[in-house]
């Protein structure tokens, strides 16, 4: 493994941003920033061998406000009202969704810069969220380790401590366009093994209630290109411009490792493999991007609104235990 370190850019205080590029024995490239610790490209071939990347990276990395590649914390996804109630007390969190919060709020760690350290196959990245950052409470240890192997495959390794009860939810938010360039993924086909997705209200918070998808434009237990449906005349794909639902992969918490979806691209050949220890994934289309349709994301996850719903599998890290979720993405051709 070949691994390239650079400043790639300055915040406005003239502190570095740095970059790390890593190749592989074949030639396919990682690259990665420690601001938000964020993966910035998969340069990886086609049926032909025909190098391309197939992330769609941030015009411009530090005024990024799509969350692209970022790791997103301290909460992945919305909570409600944004506040939860912890052992009798209220924590009131910042509200950067209307009434609710989102991906950590205005603090989120995709604003963040990031200690970091090189590894053998790939970087580590580390920080402190502090007690009360973006209204969560206790001192957070974070790590995100991605690893980049010879067969194409990356892993993205959570861990966290805290010495106080808090919820802690991360993901990794990249956009996904297998085609390498900037066009519409309605021909991507997709997979996803799961028959239940949340509900949720126009704002995207969940009511409680599982839907049974057999049948529905939310289907993709058999593959099907994710364009066939999207544009159909439901209430749901309106109010989220196209896709951004919650599918269930799990119903309680446990450290097996499962298929969370399987994307191909079938101009180019090339598919990727999502595997996760995580209890859903989140489809997001882009329908609110600058360029909407032009990437698909697959947030691995605990569910969106945890705290609000007990029934849900709990991400509440108590002070003494150990944060630890990996999700695998591969990149193939076929």
């Amino acid at each position: 493994m070949r691994i390239k370190t650079q400043i790639i850019c300055n915040m406005p205080t003239g502190t570095p941003v740095y970059g790390f590029q890593l190749t592989n024995s074949t030639g396919a490239v990682v690259e990665l920033a420690n601001w938000g610790a964020r993966w910035l490209s998969a340069i990886v071939p086609d049926k032909h061998g025909e190098m391309a990347n197939v992330l769609v990276r941030p015009t411009d990395l530090l005024s990024d406000g799509f969350y692209m590649g970022a790791i997103v914390g301290r909460f992945a996804n919305r909570i409600g009202d944004a506040r939860f109630c912890i052992n009798g007390q209220i924590y009131q969190l910042e509200k950067n969704d209307g009434q609710n919060t989102n991906h950590g709020g205005f603090s989120g760690f995709d604003r963040m810069l990031w200690d970091w350290e090189i590894l053998d196959d790939g970087v580590r990245f580390k920080r402190l969220s502090p007690d009360g950052e973006g209204g969560y409470p206790g001192n957070v240890h974070v790590t995100v380790e991605y690893r980049w192997t010879d067969d194409n495959e990356l892993s993205i390794r959570y861990y966290g401590t805290t010495d106080k009860a808090t919820f802690l939810n991360l993901t990794n938010h990249a956009y996904f366009n297998l085609g390498g360039k900037k066009e519409r993924i309605t021909g991507h086909i997709l997979h996803i093994p799961s028959h239940t997705m949340l509900d949720t209200t126009p704002q995207f918070i969940p009511t409680g209630k599982r839907v049974n998808v057999d049948g529905t434009p939310f289907d993709f237990t058999s593959a099907k290109p994710i364009g066939q449906d999207l544009y159909d005349d439901h209430e749901q794909l309106k109010w989220n411009k196209g896709y951004n639902h919650c599918y269930i992969l799990k119903t309680e918490k446990s450290p097996d490792m499962v298929e969370a979806a399987w994307l191909s691209n079938p101009t180019t050949g090339r598919s990727l493999t999502v595997k996760t220890d995580l209890p859903s994934v989140l489809l997001y289309t882009a329908g609110y991007y600058v360029y909407p349709d032009t990437a698909v994301c697959l947030e691995t996850q605990y569910y969106p609104d945890t705290p609000s719903h007990p029934d849900f599998p709990s991400c509440l890290l108590r002070p003494g235990e150990e944060y630890r979720q990996t999700t695998v993405f591969r990149f193939d051709t076929e």
